[in-house]
């Protein structure tokens, strides 16, 4: 009876300390209104084999600005049920505003020396410097 009662008191006690795991990635870009959620993302083997890669490519045309990943209560227990071999997660993006755009397209040519190439990376830099906000150099 004393072997019964200490497994469900570890049991309930596991329980209790299964703690809430949240991250949060922020890009530095401005945060608009569209959200990209996905819960229950599968990963496995204590979150070592990962979940499938969510494309937002088209949901979020002008970038990402903040990424969260949660292992919620549900999740945790789950995971403790499974002996940690199957450790699902939530996900949370959301997109940039359009205001992150850079505040300059810099382009240069295959033909071009060295020198016009050093120019036009200065003229860029300077450009970010000035305005405080980035730029974009194609080559």
């Amino acid at each position: 009876m004393k072997s019964l009662i200490r497994v469900v008191s570890l049991g309930i006690v596991s329980v209790l300390c299964a703690a809430c795991f949240h991250a949060t990635i922020v890009t530095g870009r401005p945060e608009s209104t569209t959200i990209v959620e996905k819960e229950w993302a599968s990963s496995f083997i204590f979150g070592l084999v990962p979940p499938d890669i969510m494309d937002v490519s088209k949901d979020c045309p002008d970038g990402v600005a903040k990424v969260e990943t949660q292992h919620s209560f549900l999740n945790a227990l789950v995971a403790l049920i499974t002996i940690q071999i199957y450790t699902p997660m939530d996900l949370k993006v959301t997109c940039a505003g359009s205001g992150g755009h850079a505040s300059a397209d810099y382009t240069i040519p295959e033909s071009a020396t060295l020198a016009e190439r050093q120019a036009v990376i200065n003229e860029a830099a300077n450009a970010a410097i000035s305005s405080g906000k980035p730029v974009t150099v194609k080559f």
